[in-house]
């Protein structure tokens, strides 16, 4: 079933935990203001159903249904969170070939040594360590039918925001709010 408009955004931002994925997506909604819905696989996976992530997790199915009724009522929606290739690529393709509108997927790519670094800067550093961090690391994690847009690590917060901006047009016909 098709979902959302030509006029709605699909942006997927994707890479392991502690790549900056959380800050990209409320950076996003910041510079455009009310209209898009963050769609966390975190808060949906880990806050709303307390799963482990493992795959046919009914979290997929939630993510998905979340995502189609924000677009379905004219949001633009920023999809973030690990998606594992290997449980997530069928749910993500299916709505990104069922989405009207643009959509475009990020793939965060972090080296473990950074994402490392990084945590330590975060409030999940107090939840879980570095050991968890290292069994969840998965180097490159791209999918395979659905084009990404690789994201360096070297690329700033700022820069990333530019870029997504960009390439998906989200500021087109936005009203700051």
């Amino acid at each position: 079933m098709r979902v959302g408009s030509a006029q709605t955004r699909l942006v997927v931002l994707r890479g392991n935990s502690g790549s900056g994925k959380s800050t990209v997506a409320k950076e996003l909604r910041a510079a455009y203001g009310r209209g898009v819905a963050l769609v966390s696989q975190d808060l949906i996976r880990r806050i709303i159903l307390k799963e482990k992530d493992q795959p046919g997790g009914v979290n997929i199915g939630l993510i998905d249904q979340v995502a189609r009724y924000s677009l379905e009522h004219g949001y633009h929606v920023v999809l973030d969170g690990i998606f594992y290739a290997d449980r997530y690529e069928p749910m993500l393709a299916g709505l990104v070939c069922d989405h009207l509108g643009r959509s475009r997927c990020y793939y965060l790519d972090v080296s473990l040594e950074e994402t490392l670094r990084r945590h330590l800067t975060r409030p999940q550093a107090a939840e879980f360590g570095g050991d968890q961090m290292r069994d969840w690391y998965r180097p490159r994690d791209l999918l395979a039918g659905i084009r990404e847009r690789v994201i360096p690590e070297t690329s700033s917060l700022q820069q990333t925001v530019t870029q997504i901006l960009a390439e998906t047009q989200l500021l087109q016909g936005a009203t700051a709010d």
